[in-house]
């Protein structure tokens, strides 16, 4: 039973449920010690499943044995004919000290004879916080998207890349270089870009290169790209944020990691962003309509917006889809 399973969650309903009743009806015949001992118990139970449902909506620690401190490798997944893999590999970092897993989506054209001739664009896609890249599987289906995207003509085969922007699940770094702590985003365009040119068949110039993110995630993908146009030529937002909501330690959280500081002060790049997000998401409306109201040529922007689901995994797995496509169509195609 896993630990961000809904059963899981049940499970520890039920306890709350047999020990409440337990202490009700034990109460008249039991002395003060037992009676304090239920209720501690009592407390402790609804603790419990609180936080169970709040990691089970985060995914903060998606298996028991990473809440126990280790990051296993995630378990080969079941490929069909025809559809993408999904892979972990161990991403050092020699320029950020970060040393991290990282799963990767090949496509399934990587796999075929013409596809082996080939060297294809890439993604990489940035989870929010809390949360893991394993919300981009168990909660977005990303999979399931990118293979039903590629095959209907839609997207391009591409590589995506899901890596993790914080060596703590309980820091946010926000994918910025914190000063005296994570260099987040150092791994992020340095790190895990070098190590994928080094190990897969992939582009490695800049026209090839995108980047994704929801939430948290998607600050993450329009900095990171609005900093490195030598690296990334399109970014997607799914509900981001015009600013990092942290303090990274130099006060940057209000110049150049502020994007709409940067936007207003900084001469624009000549990339291409994608920022849709929720009506009702007022949070995420307000932070991507500056964005959207400061962007000039040559910054591109493409806008969506869904009417309702707020700031949550439905309005991201609405939007996923045509943000993909429209990622494939800004990069580079596959190429010998």
């Amino acid at each position: 039973m896993s630990i961000d399973g809904t059963a899981t969650v049940l499970l520890a309903v039920l306890l709350v449920v047999a020990i409440t009743v337990l202490l009700a009806l034990l109460w008249p015949r039991i002395r003060v010690l037992a009676r304090v001992a239920l209720v501690a118990a009592v407390l402790l139970s609804v603790t419990a499943a609180s936080l169970l449902e709040l990691n089970r909506l985060t995914e903060t620690y998606p298996s028991w044995a990473e809440l126990a401190g280790s990051s296993p490798e995630a378990a080969p997944r079941t490929v069909l004919p025809g559809h993408g893999r999904l892979e972990t590999y161990r991403v050092p970092g020699p320029a950020s000290g970060m040393n991290q897993a990282m799963m990767v989506y090949l496509p399934a054209a990587y796999f075929t004879p013409e596809g082996a001739r080939l060297r294809f664009p890439v993604i990489e896609a940035l989870h929010g916080y809390p949360g893991t890249p394993e919300s981009w599987v168990r909660r977005l289906d990303i999979v399931d998207h990118l293979d039903r995207e590629i095959t209907a003509g839609r997207m391009a085969p591409t590589v995506v890349l899901l890596p993790r922007q914080t060596p703590d699940r309980l820091l946010d770094t926000e994918c910025t270089n914190l000063v005296g702590g994570a260099q987040a985003e150092t791994y992020l365009t340095v790190d895990v870009p070098d190590w994928a040119r080094t190990h897969l068949r992939i582009r490695t110039d800049a026209a090839a290169w995108g980047l994704i993110g929801y939430s948290a995630g998607a600050f993450c993908a329009m900095n990171l790209a609005l900093k490195h146009p030598d690296r990334y030529t399109a970014a997607a937002s799914l509900s981001g944020f015009a600013d990092p909501g942290i303090k990274v330690g130099d006060h940057s959280e209000k110049t150049t990691n502020n994007i709409a500081w940067r936007l207003a002060h900084l001469p624009q790049p000549p990339i291409a962003l994608w920022i849709g997000w929720a009506a009702d998401d007022h949070g995420a409306s307000r932070g991507s309509r500056d964005v959207v109201r400061l962007a000039r040529a040559p910054l591109t922007v493409t806008t969506a917006i869904v009417p309702k689901g707020g700031h949550s995994h439905a309005t991201w797995q609405e939007m996923e889809a045509p943000a993909f496509d429209w990622l494939s169509a800004h990069l580079a195609r596959p190429a010998p």
